[in-house]
């Protein structure tokens, strides 16, 4: 059957339409490589940049802030020198002494608990804020919280005692960001208030599970939630299983998953 010019016209212009709208309703959750820049918060500009895992990097106007960072120096080529270092744990996806010596740390403070303080050289204790749970510490003009991080579950105890790591709030201009670490859902996280950007681990047998941690984030309600530090041995945590679960409860808190594991296929 032939048709008229003006009707092909019109069927490829149909054509266009549909297919500009599949290419459109791609998955709401979307990986990625790059730079995250934020400006919900017109007081303070925002970026992060995920590296791996745990291991991130926030910049809060011109201060860079490692969370975590170990995987070596080649892992932070790409970004600032850090002005500021935090670490949450011992273990060794958290803290990694070769990378702290390899990176250009002069300029920065190290925040850290008493744990891993002990682990460091003593050519690092200028630089060093010992922070308990519950103390903070003011640098740069960010406040930096020591929020507590354990194991609730009687056969993961070992793992996070009570007392032992840090989670962080860092606050500036009203901007509330604050990482899990190595934990369960326990109390203090439910208990934290006005946060705008939570990132929320989640790992068998290590942390908690997917269903415990979406509680604890309806709970407190940030304004955001990153899943990070998802992956564990043999198993992948469900992160859109975990964005299903926020969003069935409160489609108000945005889910929004970053590419923690650039040097793995799914």
């Amino acid at each position: 059957m032939k048709f008229p010019h003006k009707f092909k016209a019109v069927l490829l212009l149909f054509t266009i339409l549909v297919l500009g709208c599949k290419e459109k309703s791609k998955p709401a959750i979307q990986l990625t490589t790059e730079s995250n820049p934020i400006t919900e918060n017109p007081a303070v500009n925002i970026e992060i940049i995920p590296i791996e895992h745990a291991t991130a990097v926030i910049i809060l106007d011109d201060t860079t802030i490692y969370i975590d960072p170990v995987g070596g120096k080649d892992n932070f080529n790409d970004v600032p020198e850090p002005d500021l270092i935090l670490i949450t744990d011992i273990h060794g996806d958290h803290f990694n002494l070769e990378t702290l010596e390899a990176i250009n740390t002069k300029n920065a403070k190290i925040i850290l608990p008493q744990a891993v303080a002990e682990k460091m050289p003593s050519k690092f204790t200028p630089q060093m804020d010992i922070l308990d749970n519950g103390d903070s510490k003011e640098r740069f003009g960010i406040l930096v919280e020591a929020i507590p991080m354990y194991n609730l579950r009687e056969e993961a105890k070992a793992f996070h005692p009570k007392g032992r790591g840090n989670g962080y709030v860092i606050s500036k201009n009203g901007e509330r960001i604050y990482f899990s670490g190595d934990t369960e859902d326990i109390p203090e996280m439910r208990n934290l208030n006005n946060i705008d950007k939570a990132f929320i681990c989640m790992n068998l047998p290590y942390t908690m599970s997917v269903d415990r941690a979406a509680d604890a984030v309806l709970e407190f309600r940030p304004k955001k939630v990153y899943p990070y530090h998802y992956r564990g041995q043999p198993d992948v945590s469900d992160v859109a299983l975990f964005r299903k679960l926020i969003s069935k409860e409160k489609p108000d808190i945005e889910v929004v998953q970053l590419d923690w594991y650039p040097k793995e296929d799914y």
